[in-house]
């Protein structure tokens, strides 16, 4: 199972798909094209544990992370 994890001020939500089921799959694509319209940084998260920020679907990523623009005052 693959994970978005969308970071907001509450805390966060988990959303989970399975990479092979097509119909899952097309649905997580436009949850990420939705947050990062939206303003939201995607990330991946490495396999030394540390993120790297993305600007296409992938898919394959085991979690990806979506972190929300910062609002200053």
């Amino acid at each position: 199972m693959a994970t978005h994890i969308v970071m907001d001020h509450s805390g966060d939500s988990r959303h989970r798909f399975d990479p092979r089921d097509a119909d899952a799959v097309a649905e997580a694509e436009r949850r990420f094209r939705q947050l990062t319209g939206a303003g939201f940084t995607a990330a991946v998260r490495t396999a030394a544990g540390e993120s790297r920020r993305i600007d296409t679907f992938d898919p394959t990523a085991e979690e990806t992370l979506f972190f929300p623009r910062l609002i200053g005052g």
